[in-house]
């Protein structure tokens, strides 16, 4: 909404000048009441100046008929209220124009006293002209009080808190000031009648009654706003997730068939090896188990992956011993690292936690091979440890490390490090499902390493809710 869209009370300011909306839903209220505050304080810009120009003409009226130090006292109060007005305009421009919500409210609350002061000004203005200037020069003065009470309504009614102090103010001293007269004069010697009083009154009334409607109207409007914003950005969201989401399929799928074709091309090689020299059998048979295992290896992480994605994990929370649960992955994988030269150290503390077992298995032996498959010489530390925020389990080693701009995508999909030793027999799905089940069960994963030097990665075992568990497997589908 550009250009000239604009409504009642915001003068000539567009939506385009609005700062930009909260994503959360949550934060509409502060967002419309400081957007409200901001509208009427471009509404109301330059309103006090259209109104001390109409101050030397209500001296004008009573010139003549009033003596003259009242009428300079009078516009001293005046000029004084607009230059409180100036300053306080700046103030806002310089301090807080650019504020939240709060900041926005902050100003309102401390500074409503200037526009008090204006409106003072205007309702003693009464004193000079009433029963003392000709009837038709009070007359012009009326309408000219009239129409400074009834011009900042527009700016005003967005702030309902300030437009009655400011309505209050001037018409309570405007009355304050024909009663102080018409006291002064006596009732008996007054030209004016009593009854004309209902008309400031009347007035009174349906200036906080239209205040009221403008107030909801520009309200409305930025409610209506604001949750278009929420829906486009909805939207734009989805849209981006939706192109994402092709693109990871094309990537998946490219390095699918590149990863596949592999051992597939090596099982074709050794059928026709053994096919056309069967003697070789006992060299050749080990290769076909290997490309075998590989395959099986490619499409169980697949189907791991496909699974998690389409929702059709069903996790089963209990409580988890969690050193024995590190107890039998070291029995699983210290032969591995050992067979490698590597050394496999383990430090435990003892806690349980409720989580899945078969899953947080799962997370905790893919980054233990992980870290067996990249490191050459050195060793493999499975460790864990009680923190302020729960237990945590960490699997150090000392292999070739990863360089700081590759740690984040090491949890994507078929993602391997450039001429990185070691991953060219990979399939880059360990992490990504590290990633999934982490995100599944509310056990956050973090990575430090260091390149040449090692890598650790810590998973933090909160005791994790089945249902809300469950939930997030589900919203991962689409």
């Amino acid at each position: 909404m550009k250009g000239n869209s604009s409504f009642a009370g915001l003068g000539n300011s567009s939506f385009a000048s609005l700062t930009p909306a909260p994503a959360s839903a949550d934060e509409a209220e502060p967002w419309v009441r400081g957007e409200l505050i901001r509208s009427l304080m471009r509404a109301s810009r330059g309103s006090h100046l259209l109104a001390a120009a109409l101050m030397p003409a209500m001296v004008g009226l009573s010139w003549g008929h009033v003596p003259l130090w009242q009428l300079m006292v009078w516009l001293s109060v005046g000029i004084s209220a607009t230059g409180c007005r100036i300053w306080g305009e700046r103030l806002y421009a310089r301090r807080y124009a650019d504020r939240d919500s709060e900041g926005q409210q902050r100003f309102v609350q401390k500074y409503s006293y200037l526009w008090s002061a204006s409106a003072f000004a205007w309702g003693i203005s009464i004193l000079i002209f009433f029963e003392r200037a000709p009837l038709i020069n009070q007359f012009m003065s009326w309408l000219i009080v009239a129409g400074v009470a009834t011009f900042p309504l527009n700016g005003l009614a967005l702030h309902p808190p300030l437009l009655k102090r400011y309505v209050n103010t001037l018409f309570i001293a405007m009355l304050s000031s024909v009663l102080f007269r018409l006291t002064e004069l006596g009732f008996s010697e007054s030209h004016f009648n009593v009854g004309f009083l209902l008309l400031p009154m009347l007035h009174w009334w349906l200036l906080l009654r239209a205040g009221r409607r403008i107030h909801e109207t520009a309200r409305n409007s930025f409610e209506l706003l604001f949750h278009n914003h929420i829906l486009i950005a909805s939207l734009t969201q989805q849209r981006q997730a939706a192109v994402s989401a092709v693109a990871m399929k094309n990537r998946f799928l490219a390095s699918a068939a590149h990863d596949m074709r592999q051992p597939v091309l090596a099982l074709s090689l050794y059928a026709d090896w053994l096919r056309n020299e069967p003697e070789l059998v006992q060299e050749i048979a080990p290769k076909i188990v290997r490309a075998t295992h590989a395959v099986n290896a490619l499409f169980d992480s697949l189907f791991d992956l496909a699974r998690i994605d389409s929702g059709q994990v069903r996790l089963h929370i209990e409580r988890v011993d969690v050193g024995q649960l590190l107890h039998d992955l070291e029995l699983q994988y210290r032969p591995v690292a050992e067979a490698k030269g590597l050394k496999f150290s383990v430090h435990l503390t003892r806690g349980t936690v409720l989580t899945d077992p078969i899953r947080v298995r799962r997370m905790i032996g893919n980054l233990l091979a992980n870290a067996i498959k990249y490191t050459t010489e050195g060793g493999v530390l499975l460790a864990s440890r009680q923190t302020k925020d729960g237990l945590r389990v960490e699997v150090w080693d000392t292999g070739i490390g990863i360089a700081r701009e590759h740690l984040r995508d090491v949890f994507l999909e078929f993602y391997k490090v450039a001429d990185h030793a070691g991953t060219s027999d990979g399939f880059g799905l360990g992490l990504a499902i590290v990633a999934r089940l982490s995100h599944a069960l509310g056990h956050p994963v973090s990575v430090r390493s260091r390149l040449g030097k090692g890598s650790v990665f810590r998973v933090l075992l909160h005791d994790a809710d089945e249902s809300q568990a469950q939930a997030r497997v589900s919203s991962a589908v689409g």
